[in-house]
């Protein structure tokens, strides 16, 4: 796609839009909402609405660094149709509580993977999704070393040992979800303009789009050369019912996105609380505790809370102190 200026780009593409009946009741799980919709079935009432969301495994967390277990044998992750754009089309949806876009249609030669990497299985891309603040807060779910980013990209993999995501929801390890943080650019991101165009249609909760044409999944997350930096965690989905069976991947290579793209998010999408639209803002669930688990970090990763340039400028200033003492010695 060609470089686009400053500001927000919208593409001019043939979308079909839908109706569909989302809404916040999801089967087994009551209702739910964010803080930003109402308080009264906001993330600290999950637990009343699905036991589940209580549990001693939960998603998010906040990864401190310094804390994390190195573990060598978490090497490259295999991505496995991601540099391929799929024959169909996908689907982007408002559900109520985020954008998503299903990935589930492909045939058996189009399937995208992700394999290695530390994983016991081969799992297989079912959808993503996106968390995010307002236009004056972050709003990643994941945090590290207590901060939070603008926004937060989920992809989500089922074990292609179950045929579909309840039976995987049965199991420790049914699910696998890549996680990516947003950084704020100066320009425009031109691998999200045709999400970014497709908000405009779907700002009602219900309403979805096909996008006349795909693209690989790999120009949505950075340079694939960098990801082999990354924290694993078992943790749970982060969205009521909070099933405990999903391996976390979360990558510490951030996505670039400008702040009028980020804004598109905020300023288009709706919630539906009530018989009031309200804007869909802070679509995130705060960190939850870490308790008995183990945070690893990827062979790759930081383990350090403090930025590299602190540690390289250490031993000059240290050598500086040095000689200045040595020679008031002489």
């Amino acid at each position: 796609m060609k470089m686009s200026g400053l500001g927000l780009t919208f593409l001019t593409l043939p979308l079909v839009i839908q109706a569909s009946t989302a809404g916040h009741r999801r089967k087994g799980t009551g209702i739910w909402c964010y803080d930003s919709q109402d308080l009264k079935c906001g993330p600290s009432h999950w637990k009343d609405i699905t036991q589940s969301c209580g549990g001693d495994n939960q998603s998010p967390v906040n990864i401190e660094r310094k804390k994390t277990q190195r573990d060598m044998s978490l090497d490259e992750i295999s991505f496995e149709g991601y540099d391929q754009a799929p024959a169909g089309r996908w689907k982007l949806l408002n559900d109520g509580h985020t954008v998503t876009m299903n990935l589930d249609g492909a045939s058996a030669a189009e399937q995208i993977n992700i394999t290695k990497g530390g994983l016991q299985d081969t799992y297989r891309a079912l959808q993503f999704h996106f968390h995010w603040g307002d236009v004056n807060k972050n709003g990643s779910e994941h945090t590290v070393d207590g901060h939070q980013y603008p926004m937060e990209l989920h992809l989500v993999h089922m074990n292609t040992k179950y045929k579909t995501v309840n039976e995987a929801k049965g199991h420790p390890s049914g699910l696998a979800v890549l996680s990516f943080l947003f950084k704020v650019s100066v320009m425009d991101n031109t691998n999200y303009n045709t999400i970014v165009a497709g908000l405009r249609n779907i700002s009602h909760e219900g309403l979805s789009v096909d996008l006349a044409s795909t693209f690989p999944l790999s120009n949505l997350l950075p340079n694939m050369g960098l990801l082999s930096k990354y924290y694993r965690y078992k943790g749970s989905l982060t969205t009521p019912g909070c099933e405990e069976v999903v391996v976390w991947t979360v990558f510490e290579e951030q996505i670039p996105i400008s702040q009028s793209q980020l804004n598109a998010f905020v300023s288009t999408l709706y919630f539906t609380t009530g018989a009031k639209p309200v804007k869909m803002a802070n679509n995130f669930r705060p960190p939850q505790p870490l308790r008995s688990r183990k945070v690893y970090a990827s062979k790759d990763a930081t383990i350090s809370d403090s930025p590299p340039l602190a540690a390289s400028l250490l031993f000059p200033l240290l050598l500086a102190f040095l000689t200045g003492h040595l020679s008031g010695l002489c």
